[in-house]
């Protein structure tokens, strides 16, 4: 018996691709039938496709591919107490 995940899953978090099943994703240079209505009409951004009628939300799926996919950088800059904000 397995006394972890990474035991249970062959020193794995993410599943095999073979073993995770089937995931719906927005395909470009296909016909992409929305899961919600099954409208065809998407308004696409830089990591999902949206439907334009339901709102149902699809990752790309060349989305980890372009820019470094999903890797958000924050740059905390030193407030200075001398600057004045404009109300």
């Amino acid at each position: 018996m397995a006394t972890s995940i990474l035991e249970a899953r062959g020193g794995c978090i993410i599943p095999q691709a073979d073993q995770r099943g089937y995931h719906i994703v927005y395909r470009e240079h296909e016909t992409n039938y929305c899961p919600g209505c099954g409208r065809t009409h998407w308004y696409i951004g830089r990591s999902m496709a949206e439907c334009a009628f339901c709102t149902t939300a699809l990752p790309l799926e060349n989305a980890p591919m372009i820019a470094g996919g999903a890797i958000v950088r924050t740059i905390r800059r030193p407030m200075f107490p001398d600057q004045a904000y404009a109300a």
